[in-house]
């Protein structure tokens, strides 16, 4: 899962994508409101955490002109701004979670766990396919009943498949959704994930497309 956060608070930004991060996200931190705005609506994301009180365009004119791109990626407000007025207005304008700083990370992770699931149509953090059960809320993964250790990138792309069932993902896709704007990311990387999670589920589960990338088979 590929997040973009707004922050222009260097302690807590910092302290955000480190927590993410153990928690297989990959996160893209931007500090100002006009670059947020311009990587909220030219890159693909499956959540946005956006601070109200940043530089060169404040947040509440970023989620309007978010919401008015067309965009339905779910915005979590994480600000100190906690009037009920200020709450309302930021729900309004297209958020889809408010929560006030200072706030305990646990709380923000279910926060982004409950939005998750919500845009995939979830209504528990239980995700049975076939021989494959996934609990988002734990980071757990069973096969044939049989606990499987991943570690964060390979649990990463196994999400996304089994989120896209039947659908091809592309290896670009697939590199921005682990790597982000990592760089000197190999050009093999991904095949060597793929390999990895056949081989620790099954071979037949991840197909290969030529050319473009995989596809998840249900069994």
């Amino acid at each position: 899962m590929r997040i973009l956060l707004i922050e222009d608070d260097e302690l807590l930004g910092s302290g955000i994508c480190k927590a993410l991060t153990r928690e297989a996200y990959t996160v893209e931190w931007v500090k100002d409101g006009q670059e947020g705005l311009s990587a909220a609506t030219h890159e693909t994301f499956d959540l946005v955490i956006l601070d109200l009180g940043l530089p060169t365009l404040d947040g509440l004119s970023l989620l309007i002109n978010l919401r008015e791109s067309k965009s339905s990626v779910p915005v979590l407000i994480l600000t100190a701004r906690d009037t009920l007025q200020e709450k309302v207005a930021g729900l309004d304008a297209g958020a889809d979670d408010y929560l006030v700083k200072p706030f305990e990370l646990v709380e923000l992770k279910a926060r982004i766990r409950a939005l998750c699931r919500r845009a995939c149509g979830q209504n528990n953090s239980v995700v049975e396919l076939g021989r494959l059960k996934l609990d988002t809320s734990a980071m757990t993964v069973w096969f044939d009943d049989q606990v499987i250790e991943l570690n964060r990138r390979e649990y990463a792309l196994l999400l996304e498949f089994v989120n896209h069932p039947g659908r091809i993902l592309t290896r670009s896709h697939l590199e921005d959704l682990i790597y982000g704007w990592e760089g000197d990311v190999s050009s093999n990387a991904i095949e060597v994930h793929i390999h990895h999670l056949r081989k620790k589920l099954d071979s037949s589960l991840i197909a290969t497309v030529r050319g473009i990338g995989y596809r998840f088979n249900e069994n």
